[in-house]
C-alpha cells in the first residue's frame, strides 16, 4: 500500500503543477507566438533540470548514484516519448491555446487520461476491472461536462481538436515513457525537454520568430520548469510505482485545477455544472485511490537496474561493498518467485491475468 499512496501523491502533485501551466501559458500567448512557446516551455524544462543534475554530480558520485543511468536499449522508447510528446503535442496544444479559452482548453486535456488508460489496458496489458473503468469515466465525463457547458463555450471546433490531438501524443508520449521509468527521472525529463524545446524553438526562429522581451523568455522558462519539467519528474516517479493508467487517472484532476486558476485569473464564476462535476471527479478519483487487487502471482527471472529498497522482491546480496544506505542503485538479479500481495502494476508487477 505504501507504493500505491506514494504514487498517488505523486501523481496529483504532477498534476497540479501542470494544471497551473496551463492558464499561465494562455496568458504568455499574448507575448510570445504559439510555436515558441512550446519550445521555451521545454527549453525551460530541459535547461532547469540539467542545472538540477549537474548540482547533484557535483554533490559526489554516491548521491548519483541513488537513480539507474539510462542505457542504449532505452533509447527507442525514450526517442519516441520525445517525438510524440515532446515535439508534436506540446505545438498542437498552444495552437489550440490560441484558439479557444483556457478554462476549455485545460478541460479538454482530461482526455489525455482517456487516451493513455486505453492504450495501457489494451497495447501494453496493465491490468483493469469495472471500478477503474468506472472511476475514469466519471473523471472524463466531469472533464466533458465543463469543457462544453462552461463559459465562452462557443470555441472553434479546430482549436478543440487540436488539443484532442496534443492529449493522443502524451498518451503515447505517457505508455513510452513508462518503459523507461526505472532509470533517472531528473534525466528522462531533462532530455525530454533540451531536445524538444530545442527543435519547437529552432521551428520558430525558422518561421520567422525572434524574441522581443527578454523578460518573456525567463517567466517562459520559469512556467516550463516547474510546469512542464518537475511536474513530469513526479509523473515518471508515479509511473514507476502505480503503472500508466492509474497515473493518468489521477493526473486527469490537473485541467480540474488548470481550469479553477484560469476561472480565478479570468474572472469567471464557477456554477452549478462546475460543482456537479468536481463531485463526479471526486468519486472518480476515489474509485481509484480505494482500488484493491490481490491474487497469486509468478515472478519471472529479472534482471535490470533501478533505485530499489530491500523489500519482498529486492532480497539478493551484494559484490560490493554496501554501507547499507537506501535506495540505491545497481544492477541486480530477481529469482523466480510467486507469492500473494495487494499490488499494482509497478516495475516488478507487469503481469498478464
Amino acid at each position: 500500500m505504501k507504493t500505491l499512496h506514494k504514487g498517488i501523491v505523486m501523481a496529483l502533485l504532477a498534476a497540479a503543477l501542470f494544471g497551473v501551466s496551463t492558464p499561465a501559458a494562455k496568458l504568455l500567448l499574448g507575448q510570445v507566438p504559439p510555436l515558441a512557446l512550446a519550445g521555451l516551455l521545454y527549453l525551460g524544462s530541459g535547461l532547469g533540470l540539467s542545472v538540477w543534475l549537474l548540482a547533484r554530480l557535483l554533490i559526489g558520485k554516491e548521491q548519483m548514484q541513488r537513480e539507474a543511468p539510462l542505457t542504449r536499449q532505452d533509447a527507442p522508447w525514450l526517442a519516441g516519448a520525445i517525438l510524440f510528446g515532446g515535439a508534436v503535442a506540446p505545438v498542437l496544444l498552444m495552437t489550440g491555446l490560441a484558439m479557444i479559452p483556457a478554462a476549455n482548453a485545460a478541460l479538454l486535456l482530461n482526455l489525455e487520461g482517456v487516451f493513455t488508460a486505453v492504450m495501457a489496458w489494451f497495447v501494453f496489458h496493465e491490468n483493469f476491472d469495472r471500478r477503474l473503468v468506472t472511476g475514469m469515466a466519471l473523471i472524463t465525463v466531469a472533464g466533458g461536462l465543463l469543457a462544453w457547458n462552461g463559459p465562452q463555450a462557443d470555441w472553434p471546433v479546430l482549436g478543440a481538436l487540436a488539443v484532442v490531438a496534443a492529449c493522443a501524443g502524451w498518451a503515447i508520449d505517457n505508455n513510452l515513457t513508462r518503459k523507461v521509468s526505472g532509470g533517472d527521472p531528473v534525466q528522462i525529463t531533462a532530455l525530454k525537454g533540451g531536445i524538444a524545446g530545442s527543435i519547437n524553438l529552432a521551428l520558430a526562429v525558422y518561421t520567422g520568430w525572434s524574441p522581443a522581451a527578454w523578460s518573456s523568455l525567463l517567466l517562459v522558462g520559469i512556467v516550463g520548469l516547474f510546469g512542464y519539467g518537475i511536474s513530469l519528474v513526479l509523473f515518471v516517479r508515479a509511473l514507476r510505482e502505480i503503472g500508466a493508467a492509474r497515473t493518468a487517472a489521477y493526473f486527469s484532476s490537473a485541467p480540474f485545477i488548470g481550469a479553477v486558476v484560469a476561472m480565478l485569473v479570468f474572472g469567471a464564476v464557477p456554477g452549478v455544472v462546475f460543482w456537479v462535476a468536481a463531485l463526479l471527479m471526486a468519486i472518480g478519483v476515489w474509485l481509484h485511490i480505494s482500488e484493491h487487487h490481490e491474487h497469486t502471482h509468478t515472478h519471472e527471472a529479472l534482471a535490470h537496474e533501478h533505485a530499489h529498497l530491500h523489500d519482498a522482491h529486492h532480497q539478493h546480496e551484494h559484490d560490493f561493498p554496501w554501507d547499507g544506505h537506501e535506495p540505491h542503485t545497481h544492477f541486480h538479479v530477481h529469482e523466480p518467485l510467486i507469492h500473494c500481495h495487494p499490488h499494482y502494476p509497478d516495475l516488478h508487477h507487469r503481469h498478464r491475468h
